[in-house]
Order: structure tokens, then sequence, then C-alpha cells
């Protein structure tokens, strides 16, 4: 398998941790939950927490590890100044460190696989640090942004939001193990109605049809591991979820980078698809535009929680 950010990874390795406040990454060895993986627990607590802080779920790429997502964003940079938890998971993979997105475990609300450790991470801080319930997020990047899918799929319970850079549909890579890499899915071979894809979506938490979190993604129009296909079965898929037509509602152009183009769907700004003319697989994170979109920015009464607004809120 190969999935990652190589100049991303050699960047961050060369610039190390940041250091700008006194916390620092921590990882948590006690029991947090059920985690059947066994995935790796590090977490970012600032030293001035919000009230009920909120949370956000970053788990890194293939070849990368949590302490390399760590100190490659300014996630803990943003939540030292708005006081929100940031949780890097690390993958127990260590043959290519890439996340578990293909196990029917995995791929379904506390049926086990990666992503029900990463689900027990978020439970337990919140638990410890007395944090928001209805503002968790996750983001990721390449195979991170494959785990975001997942969880937003699977676990539409507890996150409010996810934002995918590079990523493909929730349940492309699907196959008979914990590390299925699919050269279908990842070179666009794998098209689906959207119908069927939000079929995937909602067999991942049999029975539910409550809130759907929001979902922000973006792709390249140039990328070689993970073709540009895979956006616009994205774009179906999602559409499909909330109810949305084909056509967006509404598109900007260099948003939020020259050469990138905005395309919200649907109502209430809840589906974002950005594409980015020229851009290979190594797409830049744009922790400002994510961190805004989610609210966590916001440190008022008003923010936004999980369960407000949307297309199918309860």
């Amino acid at each position: 398998m190969y999935l990652a950010l190589r100049s991303t990874l050699a960047w961050a390795l060369a610039v190390g941790p940041i250091l700008a406040n006194a916390a620092s990454l921590q990882k948590i060895t006690s029991d947090f939950g059920p985690n059947p993986r066994n995935v790796g627990f590090y977490i970012y607590v600032p030293d001035k927490l919000a009230a009920n802080p909120p949370i956000l779920v970053n788990p890194h790429w293939c070849h990368g590890d949590a302490q390399v997502c760590y100190a490659g964003s300014q996630y803990s940079t943003l939540a030292s100044k708005y006081g929100f938890i940031v949780i890097y998971p690390d993958s127990p993979n260590t043959a290519d460190k890439c996340w578990d997105v293909s196990s029917n475990e995995t791929l379904t609300h506390d049926a086990g696989g990666d992503s029900l450790g990463i689900a027990s991470m978020v439970r337990w801080t919140l638990d410890k640090y007395k944090g928001d319930p209805k503002r968790v997020f996750v983001t990721g990047i390449s195979s991170g942004a494959m785990m975001t899918s997942v969880l937003v799929g699977a676990y539409p319970d507890l996150f409010a939001g996810g934002s995918a850079f590079a990523g493909v549909p929730y349940g492309c890579f699907a196959g008979d193990g914990y590390g299925v890499w699919s050269d279908a899915c990842a070179t666009g071979k794998v098209t689906k109605t959207g119908a069927e894809w939000a079929a995937l979506v909602r067999a991942g938490y049999p029975g539910y049809a409550g809130w759907r979190p929001k979902m922000q993604i973006y792709h390249g129009t140039r990328d070689e591991v993970l073709n540009y296909t895979n956006f616009g079965e994205e774009i179906k898929e999602w559409n499909a979820v909330f109810g949305f037509g084909d056509a967006p509602t509404s598109s900007t152009p260099d948003t939020p980078v020259s050469g990138w183009t905005k395309n919200v769907y649907g109502g209430s700004d809840w589906f974002q698809a950005f594409s980015a003319a020229g851009v290979t697989h190594d797409i830049r994170n744009q922790e400002n535009t994510v961190v805004e979109w989610f609210g966590l920015t916001c440190t008022g009464a008003d923010c936004f929680q999980w369960g407000q607004g949307g297309p199918t809120a309860q």
C-alpha cells in the first residue's frame, strides 16, 4: 500500500513538534474503552480549555503517525487559541500505518476495527474533560480522509461534522480484512449510483434514522494515488445521504486557494466539495477553513453543534 503525503511528512519531520505553548502531545496508556485493534491514543489538551471543550479528531495519513500528524499541521496551535481538544489516533498497522477502512467491523457502528478504538477515545475524552458531546469533529488527509468518512458514516451519533482531504467514498475500500488495498477504488474504477453509495452509509449503523453530520471534501484534479473520479463518487454519496440534488446550489472560484473551486450542495451550507485544479495527492491542509466551518472558532453560546440544522435534523 502507498497512500502518503511525502512532502508533508518530510516537512513535518524537519520542523518537529509545535512548541508555541506549554501544553504538549501526550500518549494515553490507560484503559480508555473498547479498542480491539490496539489503536494508539495521543491527545493535545491546551493549557486553557473552553468550558465544555469541543473535540477535533485528526487521523494521520499512510506512512505517517500521530506525532508527525501533530507536528505537520496547525491544529494544536488553533486548539490553544480557541480552547478545544485534539485527538491524534495512531494506526496499529505497522506495515504501512494505513487505517483499517475495509473491514466490516470498522465500517459498522460499535462492531470493532480501528474506528471503534477511535470512538472510544472520543467517549473517554468527553468524560474526562467534560467535553461537549454535541461538538465533536473529525478531519484527515489521504488515509486519514478515508477514516474521516468511515467515522462520519458509521458514527453519526458521535460526530457533528467531517472534513476529508483526498479521500474516497465511505465503503469504497470494503473488503475481507483489516488492511485491504482496493486498487479498483484507488484508480477510480469503483462507481455506483448515489442510492447505492447511500445504502452503504446507512448500513454502517443499522436502524439509525436520525440526524446526519455535515460534510466537507477536498480533492486534487491530478491526484495520482486516489483518482479524481473518487471525488465525483463522494459527491454522489453524500448528496444521496442528505437528499440533495446533483447540481450545486452555489459555486465559488479561487476558494480558499487560487485555482480551487468551492461547490455547495443543498441548503444550510451542509455539504461542501472543493475541487483543486492541477493539485496532486499532496494536497495542502486548510486548517483555518476547516476549523471555522466546524465552528471551533466560536466560543459563545450559539456555536454549531450536533443536531442543529441540516436536511434530516430530527
